[in-house]
Formats: structure tokens, sequence, C-alpha cells
């Protein structure tokens, strides 16, 4: 069923009676269904869950978003889907991925479809940022990795896997994702001659993050050697890095803006975000324990976390308030806390 993984190892009756998770509990219906799933070990297909799946579509953001939707399945122009950050096609599909929406849904099934019509490549099945008119579909030219590995997580938690369309996206995953750190000389050709700051010498983080957090969407069953073996990679790179450092002075931060959390992301990324994804996808690594010191240290006397960065001003719809309790914060940071038992509060 598309929609949130479940994650084993969850940590189960204890956490229920912390007021923190009752807190969680008593909000937007979208994260009491991510927190039944993703902290409590619920089935996702229990009677709660599925009336939660239904109660998001109508409840909360999810139908604010799809609310300023145009009739041809677009938010806002059709030519800006990406540039307009952070309210265009692009960015309204990905929120409504990370909250559970219903991909059955015909609205969501049109914003899908325009989509694809307007960013996917063809040739290759990646995803541009402008498209074109004499071909259709994405241009080769602005086909970049964060947006292709935000497309296809968009896609695949929307319940779009078993599209061909998004098959070949998963191909140009596994077949284009870099993993040099700087060292030895680039590789050249389309698409790496296209964007410096997308490709350069030294892969970009964010363009691994997203691709990782597509690959993540595919069950097991269904993770070929190649997916298995870009996984693999992607999360060895990450881990060279300590998640958020540099990997050539591990006494440094790769990004200053890695330090402070938020949801959702868009294209950007933070040591939460990174640490969430190994941990669903099972890694405990002593390489992770810096960033995790740094989730710990971020919780507050009530055993919350705050949402410290956010592009709220510029959604369709905003998700909580900056410096305020974040619940989705929250409930990222008790996930991967919990294989170190920590308590809530």
């Amino acid at each position: 069923m598309p929609g949130f993984p479940t994650r084993s190892g969850h940590v189960g009756a204890s956490l229920k009676r912390m007021d923190v998770v009752d807190w969680l509990l008593d909000g937007e219906p979208a994260v009491e269904l991510a927190t039944r799933v993703r902290l409590l070990g619920e089935d996702a297909a229990s009677p709660v869950c599925m009336n939660l799946r239904r109660r998001l579509m109508r409840e909360g953001t999810v139908p604010a978003i799809l609310a300023a939707q145009g009739p041809d399945g677009r938010w806002g122009e059709r030519d800006r889907f990406y540039t307009a950050k952070y309210t265009g096609t692009v960015w309204s599909l990905v929120i409504l991925a990370e909250f559970g929406a219903d991909g059955a849904d015909p609205r969501i099934r049109a914003a899908v479809e325009a989509i694809l019509a307007d960013s996917w490549h063809p040739a290759s099945g990646g995803f541009g940022m402008s498209r074109s008119r004499r071909d259709g579909g994405g241009t080769a030219a602005s086909v970049i990795p964060c947006l292709t590995g935000n497309m296809a997580f968009a896609l695949l938690r929307l319940g779009q896997a078993d599209d061909p369309r998004v098959g070949a996206t998963i191909d140009w995953i596994t077949t284009y994702l870099r993993f040099d750190d700087g060292d030895g000389p680039a590789p050249t050709g389309w698409p790496y001659d296209t964007y410096e700051m997308c490709w350069g010498r030294h892969t970009c983080s964010m363009g691994i993050v997203k691709a990782l957090k597509a690959l993540a969407e595919l069950p097991e069953p269904r993770r070929t050697p190649a997916v298995r073996d870009t996984i693999a990679s992607a999360a060895e790179w990450l881990l060279v890095h300590h998640v958020h450092k540099r990997s050539h002075d591990l006494a440094k931060v790769s990004r200053p803006g890695w330090t402070k959390f938020g949801f959702p992301r868009m294209y950007q990324t933070d040591a939460l975000e990174i640490l969430l994804l190994l941990t669903r996808l099972g890694y405990a690594d002593e390489r992770m324990d810096e960033a995790l010191d740094l989730v710990a240290a971020k919780r507050d006397d009530s055993g919350r976390w705050l949402l410290e960065d956010t592009f709220n001003d510029r959604f369709v719809a905003s998700v909580e308030t900056r410096r305020e309790p974040s619940r989705w914060v929250t409930l990222h940071a008790l996930e991967v806390l919990a294989p170190r038992a920590a308590p809530v509060c």
C-alpha cells in the first residue's frame, strides 16, 4: 500500500504514555498517521490508520494545497513548475507526498500527469527544470539529480511505482548518480557537463540525499541489484561525511544550514533528514553518532524539537510555524533516536 513505510524496532507502548507522543497524536491527521505507523508500529492498514488517511484529504495542509490547484492539474504557470519556488507544481507535489496524500485521488493523478508531461525527460527518465515546447517533457540540458530524486520520491510515495516512466527515472538514478568526493577526474559528457553547481568536481550532496530518499521508497522486493548498489553507495558516501561534515575535514560542518532542522526540506536537506533516511534503511553506524548527538541536544525541556528552518512564507499552504515546536521535526527526531532507546522527556 502506498504511503508511509513502517519500520522495524519501534519503541512500542512505553512511548504511548509520554506527553510528547500524545501531542503528536493530537494534531494534523497526517502527523498522527505517521506517528502511529512510524513510531508506534501500528498496522498501516488498520481501521484507525485508514480513517486517518481519509481525514488527511479533508483536513489540514493537503486540502489547502489542493484548493489552490488549477483545473489543468498544475499550480501556477505551466512553465514555472520548478522555478516558482516553492509554489509550483514540483514543490506542491513534494509536500503532498510528504503528507501521505492519496495518490488515487483524481486531483493527485492530474498533478502527476502534468509534471510528467512538463518535466520528465523521455529519452533518459530524468526530470528537467524546464519544458521542451518542441518535443514535450523536460529538456535534456536541464535534467538535474536533486529534482529527479525529489520527483521519483513524490511519485513513488503517491503510488506510481508501477508506472514505467517512474521505472525509467529509477534507472536514471542508478545510471548517472555519482559518488566521487573531489578526488580524481570528474566524468564528462551528458548530464555531467550541464550544471556545474549540480555536478562539478564534487558530487552535489543534495542530489545524493534526494536520490536516496527516492530509492528508500522502494520496498525490498522491488529493489533491483542496481538499486541496492546505489543505496549502498549513497549511504556510504553520507557515512564517510559523518552525515553532515566535510569528508576531508571532519571538524567542519558541510553546510551551516544542515544543523538547523526543518520540514519539508524541498531541494535542501539537513542532518535530521539524512539520519532519517539512514535509519529507515537499517543503518546503525558509529559515523552517525555526532549527528545523533546534535539531534538529542536540540530537544527542549518539554521533549520537543523546534522548526528552525522553513520556506513557509513561500509555500501554497504553511506547514507549522518557525521557531515553535514542530510535530514533524519532533516525530523525525524521535524516530532516529529510538534505536538508542533515548527517553522522550
